[in-house]
């Protein structure tokens, strides 16, 4: 699934998770919305997610996790896969377009209506359309810096911005 309009970067270091994204809300080649904010705290503040598609269709997603989460006690990763299941199952929800990234102090995921839940193999993710300029960003400043989590995250989307046409600099961080 190629989602086009956005980048959702989370990068896991020393023990915080920083997750960032732009501003831009795009309709075709228009330009609606230059600071929305797909990056919000949920689970009483302890879990970050970002959502990357259409608006209605992740807040909606987002309704659901959070009832997962609860239903799972904080376990990530089981209400991940409880909402994979009912994305695929449910006639409804199979036809929403959107990906999220959820993560916590200890783990990220990516998640998408095919039913994926993919824990990278690093401690960066991202989602989008400039996810593939932010990833690439993230991995060099964590390689040969000293950059904390949330700076990495913040230049990432900066430098994804300057490359892809869906992403602008209204960055919104959040760091657990």
């Amino acid at each position: 699934m190629e989602i086009l309009g956005t980048t959702i970067i989370a990068v896991l270091k020393n023990g915080r998770l920083a997750m960032a994204g732009d501003g831009q809300v795009t309709l075709g080649n228009q330009v609606l919305k230059s600071k929305a904010k797909k990056v919000r705290r949920i689970y009483n503040n302890t879990v970050l997610g970002g959502f990357a598609g259409h608006t209605a269709d992740a807040l909606t997603l987002f309704e659901r996790f959070e009832a997962r989460l609860s239903n799972a006690s904080g376990n990530l990763k089981r209400a991940a896969v409880d909402l994979t299941k009912e994305w695929r199952t449910d006639r409804a929800l199979r036809r929403l377009e959107a990906m999220m990234l959820v993560g916590d102090t200890t783990e990220i995921l990516i998640v998408s209506g095919q039913g994926d839940v993919i824990d990278p193999d690093e401690p960066i993710a991202a989602i989008g359309s400039g996810a593939p300029m932010a990833i690439s960003a993230a991995k060099a400043l964590w390689k040969y810096s000293n950059m904390s989590a949330e700076e990495i995250a913040k230049a990432s989307i900066e430098i994804a911005s300057e490359i892809c046409i869906y992403t602008n600099q209204t960055i919104t961080l959040e760091v657990l």
